[in-house]
């Protein structure tokens, strides 16, 4: 299955978000690799992309050009804006990404220009046949009544959005705001209708969401209900802006009437849309089978109505302290390691597949030509059975590669540091991906079981969705030991996978950069871990100091 890789710019807080798209590729089992594109690179959600690339304000002349850059570089399929600040841009520059590749999940650049400017969101309603509060642009000129509503016309987040009360409050934030809209103060119940459709504008799924708890502008609780009358007035809104992917609209029910005023779209995935994700209206699954060329269709009926969610804040580590100014890790207790490539060498497993097949097949030569396939990147036990006109055997090579008992031993310098970790009264642990049998042939092979306290197969726990980078593996092991997070340590070889997950719990980890490793990379410095050695007895002086 093709992987699918994803950029979101502006990533900020959306750990919600990027978590949904997260859970969404494991259940579909598709290969999904997560970017984000942001000046900081302590945002909350860098922890969760497999990779952070740094760019530009948003606002710079150089930021579309930079933004391309990182797409051409990184052959970014998708990019999914999740602020208002680069929607425009976005969207005025769409077919400078498709040329390169790269698809925006972005609507048309009329359509975004509506709702930049709350001057004409309401005339857009109206034009739909929808009721909205509408605007005035001159506080001397507003004739209503108090309480009003005043707000930056092309504001976001309820930033320098207040209640007005009467004509001197309305003169002083009038002074404040600067560019501005007022509208009649409606009072009665908000809703947020989170929607999403295909790429070409055709609804998936409509929920409209109560906003019972609101905090900045972003929802802190919300209970989904599924109101006929409202789904209705989302069809017409559709149907006339043609949204690609996500939009979320807000709207306020009059206490005193029933009457729906719109008031405001934002055409981008808004802060509380992973909440009707969860209710069922997964749109990060949908958005995946769409680009995998599926067409799911309008789905009324997945969302469980009446489900309430309520949100909280959570910390967690983006950049570590925990070294000491002698190079050393603090307060280590545990020491969790992966197998295949850190502990041993995988290419040693390979070697001693390939005899068992080459025994199998009876030839005195097949060894040393699967050997060279492979060291061609190619597959092969296929190139060799096509080769002696034997693919009829393909079932029974495999079987014999994958469930053999390998020859195998630890690195030298592995036994030395596990004897070692061990006497000091270390925890110690394994944390490996892989087939079942064929990981448990290798642990059997190295003798690990007398050398460590536990061991994880990640397959085990219930198939390939439980491989890294999810964290299931590392909360069992934390809570066997029940140590703290932070006094445990992950060290592992493949800078793609090993580290997410104890990064996203406030682990430490140590890259080693296996020089005999399938995954060794000269160029790259271990960033995202709080250290990188290029051999294992290094471990030992970062660990005991």
């Amino acid at each position: 299955m093709k992987e699918i890789r994803i950029l979101f710019t502006g990533t900020g807080r959306r750990v919600e978000l990027l978590q949904a798209f997260r859970n969404a590729a494991l259940c579909l089992k598709q290969n999904l690799k997560i970017y984000s594109a942001d000046m900081s690179e302590t945002a909350p959600a860098a922890v969760y992309c497999d990779y952070v690339r740094k760019i530009c304000a948003m606002k710079d002349a150089d930021y579309i050009q930079q933004l391309m850059d990182i797409c051409r570089r990184d052959r970014i399929d998708l990019v999914i804006p999740t602020i208002d600040t680069d929607l425009l841009i976005l969207s005025q520059n769409a077919e400078r990404f498709e040329a390169i590749g790269t698809r925006v999940l972005i609507s048309r650049p009329d359509k975004i220009a509506i709702c930049r400017d709350k001057n004409y969101t309401s005339d857009f309603f109206v034009s739909c046949g929808l009721e909205a509060p509408m605007p005035v642009n001159d506080y001397l000129k507003y004739q209503g009544d108090y309480p009003c509503f005043i707000k930056p016309k092309d504001g976001s987040s309820s930033i320098n959005a207040f209640k007005v009360n009467d004509k001197n409050e309305l003169s002083m934030y009038a002074g404040q705001i600067g560019d501005y809209i007022i509208q009649p103060f409606i009072e009665g119940r908000e809703y947020t209708i989170d929607i999403f459709c295909d790429f070409n504008g055709k609804p998936i799924y409509i929920t409209p969401r109560e906003r019972i708890a609101v905090r900045s502008g972003e929802v802190l609780k919300t209970k989904i209900e599924l109101d006929e009358t409202i789904i209705e007035e989302a069809k017409s809104l559709i149907s006339h802006f043609c949204p690609c992917g996500p939009m979320t609209v807000q709207l306020i029910r009059q206490k005193d009437t029933g009457r729906d005023y719109y008031i405001e779209i934002n055409p981008r995935y808004g802060g509380g849309a992973p909440l009707s994700m969860k209710a069922g209206a997964d749109s990060a699954s949908v958005l995946l089978k769409l680009l995998m060329g599926e067409e799911p269709g309008y789905q009324p009926d997945a969302v469980r109505n009446g489900a309430v969610y309520s949100r909280f804040d959570q910390s967690i580590r983006i950049t570590s302290e925990s070294r000491r100014n002698d190079g050393s890790l603090e307060n280590i207790k545990g020491v969790i390691f992966d197998l295949d490539d850190t502990l041993y060498s995988e290419k040693q497993y390979v070697k001693s597949g390939y005899r068992a097949v080459a025994g199998y097949l009876g030839s005195e030569t097949a060894e040393e030509e699967l050997w060279n396939y492979f060291l061609n990147g190619k597959n092969a036990i296929d190139e060799l059975l096509k080769k002696y006109g034997q693919t009829d055997k393909k079932a029974e090579c495999l079987e014999i590669y994958r469930s053999h008992m390998p020859e195998l031993n630890l690195y030298e310098e592995a036994v030395v540091l596990l004897n070692n970790l061990k006497e000091a009264g270390f925890k110690l642990g394994i944390i490996t991906d892989g087939r079942v049998n064929g990981q448990k042939n290798k642990i059997e092979s190295l003798g690990l079981r007398d050398l460590v306290d536990d061991i994880i197969i990640t397959d085990e726990l219930g198939g390939e969705q439980f491989r890294k980078p999810n964290d299931i593996a590392f909360r069992i092991m934390q809570c066997r030991w029940r140590l703290p997070y932070e006094e445990l340590v992950y060290i592992g070889d493949n800078m793609i996978k090993d580290f997410q997950a104890p990064r996203q719990l406030g682990m430490k980890s140590i890259y080693f950069n296996n020089e005999d490793g399938l995954y060794y990379s000269p160029e790259c410095d271990g960033g995202s871990c709080d250290a990188k050695v290029t051999e294992l007895k290094q471990i030992w002086d970062m660990i005991c100091w």
